[in-house]
């Protein structure tokens, strides 16, 4: 997933003619910049009820580049580490695709086993690729494969957390009892500081992407469960993860397995320290929204992951398979960015990309924010479709203005164009998708709570559509890295529609490179 960097450009809004009349001035959120960074604290601002926000004065501090970006040590359980059971990709393999049998067949094995083999189908690393600036690939997309979001498991009553590490293949800590929780969080210095505010979105994107993967894995192992979001005391189960920076790590979602719910720790998480206010006030700042992330539903069952009625895939025949291709559009030789070749497509691949972007969240307040936001993509080279502006809707695609520049017009405002150390596949690309949302109907409906909560269902959808990319032979880009509002012009959005998330999806140009496979 790819972010863009801080830049200041301004530009006039415009609306398509056929589109809703607009709700306020035309410069919504503001005209101190046009892309993601420097957006995302004027749309929660616009949302929360201010009709002329300002963008924080942190907002064009200079940051080092996100390269230089060294990331803290990944956490480590202490404790004796208890190994995942192997074979999981065979199991994967005998599972035929797109089916989801209504009764897993390994549902004899014992249960400790099954949610093994689900932690490993959501978090197991894939492969290696020698020759891609970013390893190791997972079976969801993550910017810069970072992979900020950790998984915890508990054995209830008061049990020590143990922590999944996916690259050790284990669940680490004391006592070894059998999983009765998996809590989901994520941290946010692991994420470039030159992304700023947009740090709270990545990691909250990414733990709907890490929710639906796990929910794949549960399902496919017949491992029912349910879901808990945040409540008014889950920022007490931080500090209870053993973790020395737990203010810097999210507000917890929990996945219960046997109904039990997991015991609040003792102490409230601690503020974020008084010296970030000024050596990283964006950090701050985003973690104190985020502590306003709150939710007051009782938990919910753990809906499925996957449409009903997919047809058969010409270019997967099981769910390793898919796994395993599903992938962010590769460059050869260490290079950068995505390429992708012009070439027709079937229009299977937009019915099962609208279809798979139809599935809600699970619980009621990711579905209502699931709920409010618009599906529009650029199509283009797709049989049976017309080249254009399309809306995906109940699970189909509906032109709304031919337009067959909009590719090449979406590439020129797209933040990482082609360069010598650059690719950019958008104007190729069969299928650009964005999840965009009123942020002010957004937060009458949900309050401040919509603001995550939207991200959350943003990133379900988009993993979602990486699945479905994989089916079709393609490959799929989350970004967020198009400028904004000249992005609304070639849309036909209004002023006040935020895109909360975009997804590229192209067809695979072969590089040649070699691709380690770290499957067990």
């Amino acid at each position: 997933m790819t972010a863009p960097p801080v830049g200041r450009p301004a530009a006039p809004s415009w609306s398509d003619p056929g589109a809703p009349p607009r709700r306020g001035p035309v410069d919504l959120p503001g005209p101190d910049g046009d892309n993601s960074i420097a957006r995302e604290p004027l749309w929660y601002a616009y949302g929360a009820g201010d009709d002329a926000p300002e963008a924080p004065p942190w907002t064009w501090v200079p940051q080092p580049p996100p390269d230089t970006h060294v990331p803290p040590p990944p956490p480590r359980g202490g404790g004796p580490r208890g190994a995942l059971p192997p074979g999981t990709h065979a199991r994967l393999a005998a599972l035929p695709f797109p089916a989801v049998p209504p009764v897993s067949p390994y549902a004899a094995e014992p249960a400790g086993d099954r949610l093994g083999r689900a932690l490993v189908t959501a978090f197991g690393p894939q492969r290696r690729e020698p020759e891609n600036p970013y390893n190791d690939h997972r079976p969801y997309a993550s910017p810069r494969c970072l992979f900020p979001v950790h998984a915890f498991a508990d054995g209830g009553a008061g049990m020590p957390w143990r922590l999944l590490e996916p690259d050790r293949h284990a669940l680490t800590g004391t006592p070894a009892a059998p999983a009765r929780n998996i809590l989901l969080t994520g941290r946010y210095t692991s994420v470039p500081a030159a992304y700023q505010w947009f740090r709270g979105s990545l990691i909250a994107i990414e733990l709907g992407f890490v929710l639906r993967s796990l929910s794949l894995g549960l399902e496919l192992f017949g491992v029912p469960a349910r879901l808990r979001p945040p409540g008014p005391d889950s920022h007490r189960l931080l500090p209870a993860l053993g973790l020395d920076d737990a203010w810097a790590w999210s507000l917890p979602f929990t996945v219960e397995l046997d109904g039990a719910q997991a015991p609040p720790g003792a102490e409230p998480v601690p503020e974020p320290p008084a010296h970030l206010d000024r050596t990283d006030p964006a950090l701050a700042a985003l973690i104190r929204v985020n502590r306003a992330q709150t939710y007051g539903s009782a938990p919910a069952p753990l809906t499925t992951a996957v449409p009903e009625g997919l047809g058969p895939s010409a270019a997967v025949p099981d769910w390793a398979e898919l796994l395993w291709r599903r992938h962010s559009g590769r460059m050869p030789r260490a290079l950068h960015g995505m390429s992708g070749r012009r070439a027709r497509v079937p229009a299977e691949a937009l019915d099962s990309a609208a279809r798979w972007l139809a599935v809600p969240p699970p619980g009621p307040e990711l579905a209502a924010a699931f709920a409010t936001m618009k599906v529009t993509a650029v199509v283009q080279g797709v049989d049976g479709r017309t080249d254009g502006v399309h809306r995906l809707r109940d699970g189909a695609a509906h032109l709304l203005h031919a337009d067959p520049t909009a590719p090449e017009r979406l590439e020129e405002r797209y933040g990482y164009g082609v360069s010598p150390v650059n690719g950019c596949g958008i104007r190729n690309a069969p299928l650009t998708v964005f999840l965009t949302v009123r942020t002010r109907e957004l937060f009458e409906r949900l309050g401040t709570a919509g603001w995550g909560a939207v991200q959350h269902a943003a990133g379900w959808a988009a993993h979602g559509l990486c699945l479905s990319a994989a089916a079709s032979g393609l490959f799929a880009r989350p970004v967020r890295a198009f400028k904004e509002i000249p992005t609304q012009r070639v849309l036909g959005l209004d002023p006040d529609e935020m895109v909360v998330l975009s997804v590229v999806v192209g067809v695979p140009q072969p590089t040649g490179g070699a691709l380690l496979d770290l499957r067990l």
